[in-house]
């Protein structure tokens, strides 16, 4: 519901029960607001109410101010989707309006939106999943590894133009056995981006190394070169240059990798490129997770194609690829027992869950596109509110935009990204704060940090949020999306502020 319609349900106490009528049928809600003179809630107004009234012998033209006080069951701003279906629930009622802190009306939520929760980035399968899985079952390969895990990294390798592929049970997974590929052990320094998922770095820590976080650049939200290089002469006056650099490519979009890969090869430090959000990417014209010595994706059930749970390792290396294979399970040598000489992991996929990333892979080019129209829906409907500043894509980048993501200006983004996020949720519909940086995270305080020039990845995250955007979003469901973002967004600023 927009401003203009939630405002349309609002009516005065010297209503009469005549005009009442006509605009409880025109507005086709089922209820109405009755408001003072100041704008505060006195009570709300059914059919039912109208009903008992005319039971009652009350002529058309009486009042709506005469009618018996009743109380009005409502919720304040900070609730949540299930605080408002719980008072549903309890008074047996379908709409619950929304007061502010002094009683005035400024939302209203119907349960038939609450039955119908909009996700961030739901799972999106479809039928060729189903004809690799059942083939899965019908050979009886249900058992860790097995044709199709072979097929999946062959597959998937030569769609991102690498040379080789380890299927894996996850991103972080692949990321660990990533790190101990190149040679990370205890004591040693990695450089990671900060602006991420904490599964970018967690490993960092299983290998018992030490992180440095690196700050974003405006441009792409990614790595910035000039916080890449001061951490870099840092580095080489203490006496520990890293062992490598993680570098993520956020929100489905690369890293500036021209700018990125001269710093590192100038120090002789490999990269790990994070891809794990990018799959289907492209940096002028070269796939996404093509970069790196060593490369990984995710196919977690958020993600751009998912296998439920699992992740990737590419490297043109075949060397790298044979031994994170090895790694991946257990470690076993060769031979006719079960020899170990080496710590192993259990970290490969399943052919079950490889079978689904094979169907997956045929439609991958689709979903990115599917969500690239997603971002651009919510671009051009609220292209009039310059409050709102879309995560750029630089000349050259094509980004799948896993997510749509945007920054408000103004010195209380954070309290209005707060605030907006609420509204949304009181609807059932789920938005989040952009990543949280890790150098802000309990988890990795005192680790060293190097800013762009101010702490730009903090301030994503304080102005940021991340709106519903998977490949399955219907265009109805975006256009709730929208109708609530563009009304939540108003009443804090102002229309004359953004219009």
């Amino acid at each position: 519901m927009n401003r203009e319609d939630f405002q349309a349900l609002w009516v005065t106490p010297n209503c009469s029960l005549r005009d009442a009528l006509k605009q409880l049928d025109a507005t086709a809600r089922g209820i109405l607001l009755i408001v003072d003179g100041d704008g505060s809630l006195v009570r709300t107004l059914t059919d039912g109410d109208l009903r008992r009234a005319h039971l009652q012998g009350r002529h058309d033209t009486t009042a709506i101010g005469v009618l018996p006080a009743q109380p009005p069951i409502t919720v304040r701003e900070d609730a949540t989707a299930a605080a408002v279906l719980a008072v549903m629930d309890r008074d047996q009622i379908d709409h619950v309006p929304v007061l502010d802190a002094i009683g005035r009306p400024v939302d209203i939520v119907f349960r038939r939106e609450l039955s119908q929760r909009v996700w961030l980035s739901s799972p999106h399968l479809g039928d060729e999943e189903a004809a690799f899985v059942e083939e899965a079952f019908r050979t009886n390969w249900i058992a860790p590894l097995g044709p199709h895990v072979d097929a999946f990294e062959r597959e998937l390798a030569a769609q991102v133009g690498v040379g080789h592929a380890a299927a894996l049970s996850s991103g972080t997974a692949a990321i660990h056995l990533g790190l101990i590929l190149l040679g990370v052990k205890a004591g040693d320094t990695v450089f990671c981006s900060s602006l991420t998922f904490v599964g970018s770095c967690n490993p960092i820590l299983y290998c018992g190394a030490r992180p440095v976080f690196i700050d974003s650049e405006p441009a792409t939200w990614n790595m910035s070169p000039a916080a890449l290089e001061r951490a870099f002469k840092w580095a080489q006056r203490e006496n520990r240059l890293p062992r490598c650099v993680v570098i993520v490519n956020l929100y489905g979009q690369s890293a500036d990798m021209d700018a990125l890969r001269p710093i590192c090869d100038r120090y002789g430090v490999p990269i790990l490129e994070d891809a794990a959000e990018s799959l289907g990417a492209h940096y002028k014209d070269q796939a996404s997770g093509s970069f790196g010595r060593v490369a990984v994706y995710s196919f977690n059930g958020n993600k751009i194609i998912t296998t439920s749970g699992g992740g990737m390792l590419v490297a043109d290396d075949p060397d790298i690829v044979v031994r994170a294979r090895k790694l991946a399970t257990q470690a076993r040598e060769p031979t006719a027992h079960y020899e170990h000489v080496e710590v192993g992991y259990n970290y490969r996929m399943s052919n079950v869950l490889a079978g689904i990333g094979r169907g997956q892979l045929k439609v991958l080019d689709q979903r990115v596109a599917q969500r690239r129209r997603v971002f651009e829906r919510y671009r051009d409907a609220l292209h009039d509110l310059p409050a709102v500043q879309w995560m750029p894509e630089p000349a050259g980048y094509h980004s799948t935009r896993w997510l749509t993501c945007f920054t408000l200006k103004g010195a209380d983004a954070a309290i209005r990204c707060q605030a907006v996020m609420r509204s949304l949720e009181r609807h059932s519909i789920e938005a989040r704060p952009v990543w949280k940086p890790m150098h802000l995270q309990p988890l990795f305080s005192g680790a060293p940090y190097f800013p762009h020039d101010d702490d730009l990845s903090a301030r994503f995250f304080t102005a940021g949020m991340c709106l519903p955007s998977g490949s399955n979003l219907s265009e109805e469901q975006q256009d709730r999306v929208i109708t609530h973002l563009r009304r939540s967004l108003m009443a804090l600023e102002g229309t004359s502020a953004l219009v």
